[in-house]
């Protein structure tokens, strides 16, 4: 079996977009198996993540949050780059992803964001193919991040999105935060239980911008 090109029930692709909640039972196994079968099965491929925000708003520092708590982790095969020391947001957002595509040849890679939703949504986190679309919830325009993307629900939308986001309670910010890591954890830990551990693949974990 090629350690290289590894093919395994984990790596099965699921449905293609999954919501769950962070009190919600077995949520991380949830959310850490749906992101096992969306990340290439190929080892030697970089795995980005861009956790985008800034801890100058409390519904906009979920991905710096996410970013901070991954680096606590051991999650050495994963590229981590956005936390509260250094965060990606509006103004180096463009040139962040420049430098990762710098850095990585052929990048796979995962945006995280916090955003607005409906009121049953809030306190969710969803995982889906495509693009996140930072700012587009306060009229930013912003290039779209990620080959998926894993989005948290902080508070409600509809009316000034803005001070909304910057009156949001910390703690269920950080309640989806925890969930959103420890997905991640769990997810690279079983990819790199699949791999084996082969030996030869260079680890990054955090980036300074």
């Amino acid at each position: 079996m090629d350690p290289m090109n590894l093919k395994s029930p984990f790596f099965e692709k699921t449905q293609h977009s999954t919501r769950v909640f962070h009190d919600e039972e077995s949520a991380t196994k949830k959310l850490s198996t749906q992101l096992l079968s969306l990340l290439p099965a190929q080892k030697d491929r970089p795995i980005v993540f861009v956790c985008i925000g800034t801890d100058r708003s409390t519904g906009d520092s979920l991905g710096p949050l996410v970013g901070t708590k991954l680096n606590e982790k051991k999650v050495s095969s994963f590229h981590i780059f956005g936390t509260l020391e250094e965060p990606v947001h509006a103004v180096n957002l463009k040139e962040t992803l420049k430098h990762i595509q710098k850095l990585f040849p052929n990048p796979f890679i995962i945006g995280i964001d916090a955003c607005l939703g409906r009121m049953k949504s809030v306190g969710s986190a969803s995982l889906g193919i495509g693009p996140v679309k930072p700012g587009a919830g306060v009229n930013k325009e912003l290039p779209p991040v990620g080959d998926i993307h894993i989005t948290g629900v902080v508070n409600v939308s509809g009316f000034m999105e803005f001070f909304v986001l910057q009156n949001t309670r910390l703690h269920l910010v950080m309640c989806i935060a925890d969930l959103i890591a420890k997905s991640i954890e769990t997810a690279h830990n079983e990819r790199e239980k699949e791999f084996n551990n082969s030996s030869g693949y260079q680890t990054v974990r955090h980036y300074k911008q």
